[in-house]
């Protein structure tokens, strides 16, 4: 073998040795600061200060434009939470949540009551709510409130967000009583 083959099968070697190691510091990087999130239109609405609410109540949006906007959500998942989606909104407005509860994981058992605030949920410690386990990612998801409804919706999270077992892939309504699992926690809405 000539030494000119042997110099260029050195470098490159040594070239994907050096491409290993900036992705392996890119995953790292990723993991421990987290990805950028996204913010929606309705969180600048929200975060600024106002005296009035920026959602309009649930008895203020009328029962049909509810249903239809929870049966379009819940059949851009399909499955199971086309048919949450479709029983919260038959079950009428006044089925609003007051807390959510861990029912499983490390704090089940613990209580958040429910404002007006969105609520993040990861391992970073600028969450709402902090899980720490191997499951769980830096920024794993977000609920909000949106037209007196609250919406999960996961933030490009490496094992997902389920609701009822089917992974969330777009901000979906989330029914009184259904399980909501981030990472190896689960949770629920309830009165």
């Amino acid at each position: 073998m000539s030494e000119l083959t042997l110099l260029v099968l050195q470098l490159g070697f040594l070239l994907l040795l050096w491409g290993f190691i900036f992705a392996i510091v890119y995953a790292l990087r990723s993991d421990l600061f987290g990805q950028r999130v996204r913010k929606l239109q309705t969180d600048s609405v929200s975060s600024t200060p106002a005296p009035a609410p920026a959602f309009p109540s649930p008895s203020a949006s009328p029962a049909p434009a509810a249903a239809g906007g929870a049966a379009a959500a819940g059949a851009a998942m399909g499955g199971a939470a086309a048919g949450a989606a479709t029983r919260t909104a038959t079950s009428g407005g006044s089925d609003t949540p007051s807390k959510l509860v861990i029912t499983s994981g490390q704090k089940a058992g613990t209580e958040f009551p429910l404002g007006r605030d969105e609520i993040t949920i990861g391992r970073s410690s600028d969450s709402a709510i902090i899980i720490r386990d191997d499951y769980t990612s830096t920024h794993h998801a977000r609920m909000m409130l949106w037209s007196g409804r609250w919406m999960i919706q996961d933030l490009d999270s490496t094992n997902g967000t389920f609701l009822d077992g089917v992974r969330v892939t777009a901000p979906v309504p989330i029914p009184i009583g259904a399980t909501i699992k981030v990472g190896a926690t689960t949770f629920e809405l309830r009165r």
